[in-house]
């Protein structure tokens, strides 16, 4: 036998004359990580026609010209017209996750009884964590084409609406509220599109210059109303009615603020005209695959769909504001 002294200290916080004090925690765990976005709740969710899931866009009605419609009432020819219509389509993504659990981990917390919710919260947090990365795939999703996929990701509602080509730019010393009451108003003003605009995008720090700017220019405090769940946020007033301004962690910008180089980017967006075409369901789904070898128990959240931004070219603008 090997004899040696022990530090009882090093089993308890504190022991001494009628005490003693053991290692306990509080059975809540502080959790304030950021979960999903705003913009991934508010879109259409509408399920796939299949792989890619196709649609159909209308860019013109039947209409003829002044010239061709107005003829004479004693001798009148009609000339032929037909509408436009362009199909289009969207290839689906494979989104996954997984968890494993531990017969033994499970077991021991179970006897605890200290931490028993874990293995619900953390599946949940397994559900959470693969929709926080499906919101900045939304937004941010490296894809570049829509019929010729290049790349495993979304294709990014970003990428979508730069590529249409409606990009309007503040200058440094210009007002950005007058800048984008100013694209919106050209949006609503098209001729070929009834475009109604319902929402600006962008991060709350080009917000927070929004209402600086209302404040200080105009003395004008801007009013609220609610986009989502226990979610309020600003709203401005335009020719498309008052469109809510909403916060979006996830739409970066470039620069520091202030230094006259930073681009903060803004997306002026129809939501109506943007889809997430999903499979078999529009939440995300949870396999548990059974025990393996090492009796673990193996949980796998999947999801399956692609987003697209129907108008792009007319119905959406991004508005990068300098500072």
């Amino acid at each position: 036998m090997n004899t040696q002294f022990v530090d009882l200290h090093a089993a308890a916080d504190y022991m001494g004359p009628g005490a003693v004090e053991v290692t306990r925690y509080q059975t809540e765990i502080t959790d304030i990580v950021r979960r999903r976005g705003v913009f991934g709740q508010r879109i259409k969710q509408v399920p796939a026609t299949g792989h890619p899931s196709r649609f159909f866009e209308q860019t013109a009605i039947a209409s003829p010209t002044a010239a061709d419609a107005f003829v004479d009432p004693r001798d009148m020819v009609a000339t032929i017209s037909s509408p436009t219509r362009v199909e289009r389509s969207v290839p689906l993504k494979a989104l996954i996750s997984q968890i494993n659990y531990n017969l033994f981990d499970m077991e021991l917390g179970q006897q605890q009884s200290q931490f028993a919710f874990l293995q619900a919260k953390d599946l949940a947090d397994s559900v959470d964590g693969l929709m926080r990365t499906h919101d900045v795939a939304l937004w941010n999703g490296n894809d570049t084409s829509l019929s010729t996929p290049t790349s495993q990701q979304y294709y990014g509602a970003v990428g979508q609406i730069a590529t249409g080509g409606n990009v309007a730019t503040v200058e440094t010393t210009d007002s950005i509220v007058d800048g984008l009451k100013e694209t919106i108003a050209q949006m609503v003003a098209n001729s070929n599109y009834e475009v109604r605009p319902t929402a600006i995008y962008a991060n709350p720090v080009l917000l927070d210059l929004i209402d600086r700017e209302m404040k200080s220019e105009f003395n004008v405090v801007l009013s609220s109303t609610e986009v989502a769940g226990g979610v309020r946020v600003k709203t401005l007033s335009t020719q498309a009615g008052e469109l809510p301004l909403i916060p979006e962690w996830s739409l970066a910008y470039t620069g520091t603020p202030g230094s006259g180089s930073a681009v903060l980017p803004a997306y002026i967006v129809s939501e109506d005209l943007i889809e997430y075409h999903w499979l078999t369901d529009p939440n995300p789904r949870v396999f548990q695959l059974g025990m393996t070898g090492s009796l673990a128990s193996q949980m796998v959240v999947v999801k399956f769909g692609g987003v697209v931004v129907k108008g792009a070219s007319y119905a959406h603008y991004k508005v990068d504001v300098k500072r």
